[in-house]
This record gives C-alpha cells, sequence and structure tokens, in this order.
C-alpha cells in the first residue's frame, strides 16, 4: 500500500477480531499483509485511519457481539474521527453477503473469507474514496440500541425465508463461553517486515458512494505457508490451521455455508509452516479445523465429500494408497521434526476416529496426551436429530478405545442441552452418561436457535429457562468430577508450559482463597498472605489455551518455556505447584 493519510508516516489500520481461533488466524493473515504493505498497525482506535472488524456469526451471542462492534467502532469515528475507514469482514458478510451493505451503512467495504490475503488493496481504496463518503452516512444519532435490534430482527427474517440445502449445517457446536465476549484487538505498532503474495488478485473498483464488497458466495480460500501473517498468540504457541471448511450435515450448524466446503492444506506446506514456527520459538503447535479427523480425505483422487459417518469414512480411509495423506501421517511427521515442542490436535468429530489415530497419538511423543472430541449429545434421539451420524453405542466403545489406547489421556467434550426435542427423559441420560464417563475436561451450552439451520425450524424448541436450568445442572454434575479430577493431581510431577507471570485478575478469577489442601496451609494460613504471593501461570498437557484450566506456580521457572513443577493444591478447575526439586 503506497497511499499515505499524510506526508510523514504510512496508513495506521486498527483491527479488532471476534469469534474461534480459526478466525483469529484469518486476522494474523490481514496483519500479515497488511504488514507487507508497509502498513502501521495500531490498538489506538481514534489514531486508524482504517479499522477492520473481523466478526463472527456462529451463534446468537457471537452475532450480537458483532454488530455491537460495528456500531460501537463507528460511533468512535463519528466522535473522533469522521475521516477514518470502517471495513467489516468474516463471517458476518458470508452469512449475509446481500444485506449487510443496507443495514450498515456507514461501513466503507465488506469482505469475505476469500479476500483475508487481499485486505491491503481493499484498505487502500477505503482510505483514497472515504473522503468521498464524508457525510453522507454521518448521522450516527440513531439509538444504539435501536439500531442494533433492527438489524438482529432483519438477521432472523433473512434466516427464516432462506431454504435449507444439504450442506449448510455442519461440525459441532464450538466455541466456550466466551462467545459474546471474545473481542482481540491487534496491539500497537506492529511493524516487522512480512512478505506478501504478488498473485493476489485486486480489489474490484466501485463508485465512491457505494461500499466496497469483496464477498464470494462459496468461499474456496485456503492459506499456505507462504501467505504472510502476524501471529497474535504469544510467542511460545500458535494455532496452525490444517483445513478450512467443513461437509458435516449438523441440524444445529451454520459453518459450511460461511466456511465453504472441506478443503486441506498439503502436508508439506503445514510443515513448512511448523518449522517455521518451532525456529521462532514456539513450544505448542495448536492444529485447528473444523473437521481435523477428516484432514487430508479431500486430497484423494476423485473424492467424495459424502463420507461422514463411521462406516462410509472407514471405508474410505481402508481404500486408501499407501502414501495417501491422512491426520495420521501428518502427526507422524511433525512427531519426527527436531525441537522441543506439544503437538495439540484440536477438533476432532467422533466420527472420523480410526484405530489408526489411537495408535498414532500413543506412539508420538510429542503429541499431547489430549483430546478434543465435541460428542453434544449420547441420547439415541437427540443424536439423529442432530444429524451427529454417531450411535450411544459407537461413542461409548470410542471412548472406552481412546483411553486403552493412549494411557493417561485426557478427554475434553462438549454437550449441547435444551435441543429441539430434548424431553427430561433424554437430559437425565446425558447427565448420567457425564457422571460415569468423567471427562477430564467438559463445557455445557444451551442450545442456540439459528434460523436457516434444520433445527431452528425442528417443533419442540423450549424455553430459555429450561435451557438454562439444565445447563446448570449439566454444569453442577461435572463440576464435583472436575474437582476429584484436579485433587487426582496433588503430589505428582507434571510437565507444563510457562505462560507469564499470574495478574491479580487471573489470581482471583482462580478464587485464591480456595486453594484450601493442607500441603498448602502447611506454609502460609492467612488467606491475605495467598493472594500476595508471586504466582506464574501455566499450562499442563491436558491444559488447551483459553478453554482450560490453568497452573498456578509459585516459584520461578523461564517464562514461555516448559519446566517440571509438584502439584501442592488445587481449586476446582486450577491446580497450584511449585517448580519440582
Amino acid at each position: 500500500m503506497t497511499q499515505k493519510s499524510s506526508n510523514t508516516r504510512p496508513v495506521r489500520v486498527g483491527l479488532i477480531s471476534l469469534g474461534c481461533a480459526k478466525n483469529l488466524v484469518d486476522a494474523e493473515i490481514m496483519l500479515g499483509a497488511l504488514l507487507a504493505d508497509g502498513v502501521e498497525i495500531t490498538n489506538d482506535a481514534a489514531q486508524a485511519d482504517v479499522m477492520i472488524v473481523n466478526t463472527c456469526s456462529f451463534i446468537d451471542s457471537a452475532q450480537e457481539e458483532s454488530v455491537d462492534t460495528i456500531l460501537e467502532s463507528a460511533a468512535v469515528r463519528e466522535a473522533k474521527n469522521r475521516g477514518q475507514g470502517l471495513i467489516v469482514s468474516g463471517c458476518l458478510p458470508q452469512r449475509f453477503r446481500d444485506e449487510l451493505p443496507k443495514l450498515f451503512p456507514e461501513v466503507d467495504a465488506f469482505m469475505g473469507i476469500d479476500q483475508v490475503a487481499q485486505v491491503g488493496q481493499i484498505a487502500s481504496k477505503v482510505v483514497a474514496r472515504r473522503a468521498g463518503r464524508v457525510g453522507k452516512h454521518s448521522t450516527f444519532d440513531i439509538e444504539r440500541s435501536t439500531s442494533k435490534a433492527r438489524i438482529v430482527a432483519r438477521f432472523a427474517e433473512l434466516e427464516k425465508a432462506r431454504p435449507v440445502s444439504e450442506h449448510e449445517e455442519s461440525e459441532s457446536l464450538r466455541g466456550t463461553e466466551k462467545f459474546g465476549k471474545t473481542k482481540s484487538v491487534a496491539r500497537a505498532s506492529l511493524t516487522q517486515p512480512a512478505t506478501r503474495n504478488p498473485s493476489a488478485p485486486s480489489s474490484i473498483l466501485h463508485p465512491p458512494s457505494l461500499p466496497i464488497f469483496e464477498v464470494h458466495q462459496r468461499p474456496t480460500y485456503i492459506p499456505d505457508c507462504a501467505t504472510p501473517r502476524f501471529r497474535l498468540t504469544p510467542r511460545h504457541f500458535a494455532y496452525v490451521k490444517i483445513a478450512e471448511g467443513c461437509n458435516h450435515p449438523c441440524s444445529f450448524c451454520i459453518i459450511p455455508r460461511m466456511r465453504g466446503s472441506h478443503r486441506s492444506r498439503t502436508q508439506s506446506d503445514i510443515v513448512a509452516e511448523a518449522k517455521a514456527l518451532i525456529a521462532d520459538g514456539v513450544k505448542e503447535l495448536n492444529l485447528i479445523s473444523q473437521d481435523s479427523t477428516y484432514y487430508g480425505l479431500d486430497l484423494r483422487a476423485n473424492h467424495s465429500r459424502a463420507i461422514s459417518s463411521p462406516e462410509t469414512f472407514s471405508a474410505a480411509t481402508k481404500s486408501l494408497a499407501a502414501d495417501a495423506t491422512t491426520i495420521c501421517t501428518l502427526l507422524r511427521e511433525l512427531n519426527s521434526l527436531p525441537g522441543d515442542f506439544w503437538i495439540r490436535l484440536l477438533y476432532t468429530h467422533p466420527a472420523h476416529w480410526t484405530g489408526e489415530l489411537i495408535h498414532t497419538i500413543a506412539e508420538c511423543p510429542r503429541v499431547a496426551r489430549y483430546v478434543d472430541i465435541p460428542l453434544q449429545h449420547i441420547h439415541e434421539n437427540m443424536l439423529e436429530r442432530m444429524r451427529r451420524e454417531t450411535s450411544r453405542q459407537y461413542i461409548v466403545d470410542l471412548l472406552n478405545r481412546i483411553r486403552a489406547g493412549v494411557p493417561g489421556i485426557a478427554l475434553r467434550t462438549t454437550f449441547i442441552v435444551g435441543f429441539p426435542g430434548e424431553t427430561e427423559a433424554c437430559f437425565q441420560d446425558l447427565l448420567e452418561f457425564i457422571r460415569g464417563t468423567r471427562f477430564e475436561r467438559l463445557g455445557v451450552f444451551a442450545y442456540s436457535k439459528e434460523d436457516g439451520t434444520r433445527a431452528g425450524a425442528m417443533s419442540g424448541q423450549l424455553g430459555d429457562k429450561v435451557k438454562q436450568k439444565r445447563r446448570e445442572l449439566a454444569m453442577a454434575a461435572q463440576h464435583k468430577i472436575a474437582r476429584e479430577v484436579s485433587g487426582s493431581f496433588v503430589g505428582r510431577e507434571i510437565r507444563v508450559l510457562v505462560e507469564g507471570r499470574a495478574s491479580g485478575s487471573q489470581l482471583q478469577s482462580a478464587n485464591v482463597s480456595s486453594w484450601e489442601h493442607g500441603l498448602l496451609r502447611e506454609h502460609e494460613t492467612q488467606n491475605s498472605k495467598l493472594k500476595t504471593q508471586k504466582y506464574l501461570v501455566a499450562r499442563g498437557e491436558a491444559d488447551a489455551p483459553d478453554i482450560d484450566g490453568r497452573v498456578y506456580v509459585r516459584g520461578r521457572l523461564p517464562i514461555g518455556e516448559f519446566g517440571r513443577v509438584r502439584v501442592i493444591g488445587h481449586t476446582d478447575y486450577d491446580l497450584i505447584a511449585e517448580p519440582a526439586l
């Protein structure tokens, strides 16, 4: 980008990213492309020449957070910098591509998932055209709550009117309680060099009176290791997107329509990225996609997407050539790389587990003994209505095989309660399954009715009070298990990855005063003394970034490195430890 907002400095761009880790990677790619164009990144919205809001539209709360952030950004611009351009990117434009320009006239450009590497060109055009748009949409005097309500209501109308296609429901419900609170802001003055792909297509010119609009109806983009990227995660861990899109027909999910069909990166390209990350000091590679267990199956010759069920998937894998790419071949090659690091496999689908994957994890010491395997429910009726392609017995057998094949593995799952048609008997069946299976990590979500999905049109929709009550009961059942799991670590030595110094808010959130184990009290008997201690915050092998527990270490260890600690206490979900001698 050669356009400058003044004679003395480059264009300044601010970016706010919402949603999941996959969206965060898209934001990192946008930052890399901008830096390659000589742009300065700022976290001061008032000083930015262009603000980008990278949106999420997965469930209602995420969608509302996106709307709030767009409106707030427009309000800040109106109050402090009316010459500033505003770009909206990501899942919201993908989901409502035709309607957004009407609902957000104050936005200067809309861009989709396929355009993340072209953001520099789009931002340049926004800067050049912004002066011609100032004053045309500067009446930001409508009450924000009224404007938001109008926009959200219109989204619902659009989805109700949209026909549901075979592949518009996919994946398992993802996210955490952070949905609706997922904002990540690009931090200030990122000026390091990056390289960009010179073959990236340019943006289409638009009349100055209209916003720039670059959103493909069905995304096909997938990054490669040469794609410019500036990481927003700490130096010691990174997310590696191994595939994009999804082929599953889950009745509650909108992801295939927004993200397109499953498309895998080549194994050599992922390995090249991993090598670069490890050389840059990364100690944990978090492999992400919409369905990581499907990785590579779309790379086979004459592939068919209709292999979602366990039976068809198993048959497809057995017919693969000996040198075919799969998640197992990827894990084994990553495991063979030199260096000291973890590989964490996230977003696996139960229908696509194989005996080979279990053996691969067991035989690869760098692969964390941790499985993220969203199940969503266990009652047969609910699994069928959710279109999960797995039966209760299949799930029970799979979990038993995983635990037997990889001793000490931590199982993480998520469940949806309050799904349409969930009777009290169905819910009680789920509760008993939670108590009996004793997952090491578990999240429970109240069903979010998404218009435009099969589940959104189902009969038997439940009220919010019922859904929230069932979530509370399920989490209460898991709370007891989680505390017992945490307690089982006391006295053990474990390997941790040290994140940094624990802040006061982290210690308060972890409820320091509940660290009541006797080994801790031998040294300090006053809660007030506990709160003044210096602690490091770390993660064990069973703790994924952002979604799982933490290990609070009293003592000194190198930040951003692995260390061994002895667990001396615990809270409900977190451990307290000291450096092992």
